[in-house]
Parts: C-alpha cells; structure tokens; sequence
C-alpha cells in the first residue's frame, strides 16, 4: 500500500532504463549510482501523439473518500485520480523542483515576510465544473476547515494552515490574501488540492459527503464511471476545461491483485505497473517484447508503523527500540531487492532520502544489534521461557497487519517473524482485506506493527509533520499514536524557519528525536523501476513529477 502525503524529499536520482524484451539478467542500478534530475518517460511532443484512446491503470483499493483531506482519503491510489481532476497550485518536476500551475493561478508571491503575507492571483478562467468561478472564497473556506480549531472535522493534517491568521479578498475575487500569524517556510504545499467551499462548508459534508463520488471537479479531465462492483473508475476529458486539451480519452482505473499484474499487462487489461520490490514482476516485464522498464528512483520507501499508543503492547519507547533492533533490515532489503539491484541500501533517515545533501544516517539507536536487543528486553523484565518472552504471566506477542495478496508484505513480514523469534518475540502475521487495511486496522491503530510505503513529495518537512507529530485530538497520519514534546517543538521551529540551511539542519535534529522515540523503521528506498507499453509516451519513471503526473500529455504513439 502506498499513502502519499510522506516525510521524505530528496534530489531525483536517475538512471539509464535497461529497458524491456530482454532477458539478459541485467540488474537495474543502484539509489548510490545515479544521476540526479532526470526522468525516464518516452518523452515525446505532444503533437506527435495518437488523439484519442484509453489508458488503463492498475491500483490497489477505491477510494474510501474522495476528499483528499478527510482522514480516510489521503492514500496515493485516491490521489491519482483526484489529481486529474482538482486544482494543484504548483507542480513538482523530476529534480524535486516546483513550477506555478499557470492552469490555475497567475502569480503566487510572498509579498511580506513579516508578518508572512502570500498572495495568489487565479487564473480568470479557472472555474468547477458546475461553472461557478474558483475564487478567494475556496481559499478561505479550505483554510478554516484543516486549521484544527474545529474538532468534528476529521483532517488527514492541519500542517500550515493551523499556521493561517486570515484569508482575505483582494482587488477582486480571483485575488488571495493569506496572513500568517506564525511563519511557515513550505507555503507553496498549501491548497493543493483545492477544493470548493461548499465540501468546506460543515463538517458532515467534509467528513462523510464526498465518499461515494466528487460532486464537482475542476481538471482536464472528469469523473466519467464509478463502478464499485467492477472496482473500477473512469475519468474522461472535460470539454469545458480551459487548459491544454489532454491527449486521451479516457484514463480507467482499476483494482488489480498484485499477483495478477504481470499478467494483466500481457493480456492488455492494463498498460503499466510499478515493478516496486517484485522480482517476479520485475522478471516478467522483462520478458514481455512489448513492454520497457522505464527506471528513475522513484522518491517512495517501505517500512514499519510500531504501535505505541497507551494500550499497545508497544507503548514503552525503550520496548519498541528493542524490538527494532532485533530487525535486520538489510537483510531484508537484500532479500527483496538483490535480483534486482545490487547492494541495496538501508535508510536512517525519516525526513530526507539517500542522495539528497540534507540526508544523514540517524539511526544509530536502533541499528540492528541482537546481542544488545536481548539485553534491552531482558532488562525491562520480558524474560525467555522456552522460545518467547514473557513478563508479569502476558506473552510478548505482537501482531503485523498485512494485506492479503500482497508478497512484497508477506515476505517482510515472514522475515521479521524469523528474526524477531531469534530475540524471543513473537509475531503473529494477521493477513486482512486489502480494502479494510486502512479503514479497519491502520487509521484506527488496530495493530501491533504494519507496514507500507511512503510516498514522498517537494515539502520534507511540511509533509512529515502529520506522521510524526503527536496530537491528541488529531491522529492525523500519525497512525502509531508515537511522540513527544521535543519532537513537536523541533516540527514547529522547523517549519517556521525560512533559511534552507537552518531548516535542514533542525530537520535532521529532528530525526534522530525520531529514531529515538522508536517511531517507524524505515527498510529501503524503491529502485523506481515501472514496466510500461512501449507505445505509451510522457509516463514511466518521472521521479518526483508524480503530484501530478502531466495527465494532459500521456499517450500513445500508434
């Protein structure tokens, strides 16, 4: 599974594709070897493109709500089709740089930098699509509904807007003003997407009213099928849009098993996958003539949510640090990643990737050490009796929620069953729904330990605030119910800090408060590789242009 508001950034690093139809054995480069700012696409000029046609694309689950900000819609497989659809204010391109989305706003500046004033000015043509005119008004009503003061809103994050004094009409409708009271470095993540006043308007309507369909859209393209049965949905190009006319006619989304991908793409039921961590995938797409890998790391990684909510077994710090260090991760990675690249590294940091010049490796309090894992465990009272622990009569039993169908999940899982039993804990591996994952078990702390994969974007700090800071009247991303006042006080001097350097500095303070609170253990960086139709041009591996893909330039060559 895959959410997409993520901690991490870093400079895209890019490889050559290997490319497909061969089988040859060649492994896809190593995170360590590439180059930065490149993407691997099949650019090609828009007006030498096919017009028209269908593209077919896999995912996990449904959406279990269409607002992105609501605490049950912000996971990527939702996002991807909300972003075709809705108004981002910027656009990130492969090096992890932003570009004003000129579809939707004409200017954004920081006209004041004490107090900290941003103003926007929309683009005159941007409207929804029941013709009423995008306006100030949306800005003002987004902003009152994450910026926390209201409870019965349930917000997947208030990162930056709780930081908003005011949102005010300037010369006309179509000019923002917006006032901060606190300063917030990463403005240019606010707003993105945008959505109109009236799913702002009251909390049921935020909460509940956009579960079974956005009720109006403002993109290149519209909501054309949603088919729960089928589990599929399609978007279809909205004549009235005002931009650059997109190149399909339709994008299909569709749920797929993991298992079935391969064969799905050779059987032509869909157009692309994300190889991710599967050789099986990797190995298959390898072979298929019509198919090419298209590699550039894409800024995603896989790791583990630890529980450490007053009631979890988990709840004491030093216990899950304990647990971590009995985690080999880089056998792990070696596991899942060697037949793909070599020497797969091991992350130790929660905020930025491995390339990036901020990146430091913090992890140093729960590196994988088993001899010191036993001491720690022995030393707060969970004592051996045959192969597992105990302490006060209760077994040291903890359970990993995974998805069914899922072997990416599977075999970390097993690994870590084989690894922590090595210390005396352990795992029991309970395989749920894919489409109850999250509503049943991750949003609502129904685990001992999960695992899934962060997807990452242009705002390292920013984004990250909503997993790691605690807040007790809002979960937010922070689904392991993990924290602290330290780490919340160095959220909030980071964020307010406007210099780079600084910001980077208290970002990588704030890291190692985060291993140390036995947060989450990241595994490994994904290698970026995705297998796609050769006759598919402007899509692949596109680095950090992922939030949003340029859906107006995807198509086919023949």
């Amino acid at each position: 599974m895959v959410a997409l508001v993520a901690p991490v950034v870093a400079a895209a690093m890019v490889l050559t594709a290997c490319g497909g139809g061969s089988s040859d054995g060649q492994k896809l480069k190593g995170a360590d070897q590439q180059q930065q700012g490149l993407s691997d696409i099949n650019a090609v000029d828009v007006a030498k493109l096919k017009d028209g046609g269908e593209f077919k694309w896999p995912i996990d689950n449904m959406p279990d709500n269409w607002n992105y900000n609501e605490v049950d819609g912000t996971v990527a497989d939702g996002a991807r089709m909300i972003n075709a659809m809705f108004p981002l204010m910027f656009t990130q391109n492969a090096d992890a740089s932003l570009k004003l989305n000129k579809d939707y706003l004409d200017s954004a500046d920081l006209t004041s930098k004490d107090p900290e004033v941003v103003t926007y000015k929309i683009n005159p043509k941007a409207k929804w699509s029941d013709g009423t005119p995008i306006t100030w008004e949306d800005f003002q009503a987004q902003a009152t509904a994450l910026s926390g003061k209201d409870k019965a809103y349930q917000v997947s994050s208030t990162t930056g807007y709780e930081d908003i004094d005011k949102v005010e009409k300037g010369a006309s409708p179509q000019e923002v003003k917006v006032t901060f009271k606190k300063k917030f470095a990463e403005w240019t993540s606010l707003f993105s997407p945008l959505y109109p006043k009236s799913l702002n308007a009251t909390a049921d309507e935020f909460n509940k009213g956009w579960v079974d369909k956005p009720k109006v859209t403002a993109g290149a393209f519209k909501i054309g099928t949603i088919d729960l049965t089928g589990k599929l949905v399609t978007i279809e190009r909205d004549p009235s849009w005002w931009g650059d006319k997109a190149k399909l006619d339709k994008i299909t989304f569709r749920v797929i098993e993991r298992k079935a991908l391969a064969d799905s793409l050779a059987n032509g039921a869909i157009d692309w996958y994300d190889i991710g961590s599967s050789v099986d995938n990797y190995t298959r797409a390898k072979q298929m003539q019509d198919i090419s890998i298209r590699q550039a790391v894409t800024p995603d990684y896989t790791h583990m949510t630890f529980n450490g909510a007053p009631t979890s077994v988990l709840a004491d710090p030093k216990l899950r640090l304990a647990v971590m260090q009995g985690l080999d991760t880089a056998t792990i990675a070696k596991a899942l990643l060697g037949q793909i690249t070599p020497d797969p590294k091991t992350l130790g940091n929660h905020i930025f990737l491995i390339g990036a010049k901020e990146y430091k490796d913090n992890s140093s309090v729960a590196k994988f050490d088993a001899a010191a894992a036993n001491k720690a465990l022995d030393d707060l009272g969970w004592k051996k009796e045959g192969d597992f622990r105990k302490k006060d009569g209760k077994d040291l039993k903890l359970r990993y929620i995974i998805t069914a169908g899922n072997n990416i999940s599977q075999q970390i899982s097993q690994l870590s069953q084989t690894q922590l039993k090595a210390i005396g804990v352990n795992l029991d591996i309970v395989t749920v729904p894919a489409a109850d994952f999250w509503k049943s078990y991750v949003n609502v702390g129904n685990f001992d330990i999960t695992g899934f994969r962060w997807l990452s974007n242009s705002w390292p700090i920013s984004s990250g605030k909503s997993i790691y800071y605690l807040d007790k009247d809002n979960v937010a991303q922070n689904y392991g119910r993990v924290g602290n006042d330290t780490i919340n006080g160095l959220f909030d001097k980071a964020n307010a800090e406007l210099d780079d350097s600084k910001r980077a500095e208290i970002a990588n303070q704030l890291d190692t408060e985060i291993w140390k609170a036995g947060h989450q253990l990241p595994i490994y960086q994904a290698p970026g590789a995705v297998a796609v139709r050769k006759t598919i041009a402007n899509f692949g591996a596109v680095g950090y242009a992922n939030n949003p893909y340029d859906y107006t330039k995807i198509g086919f060559t023949s």
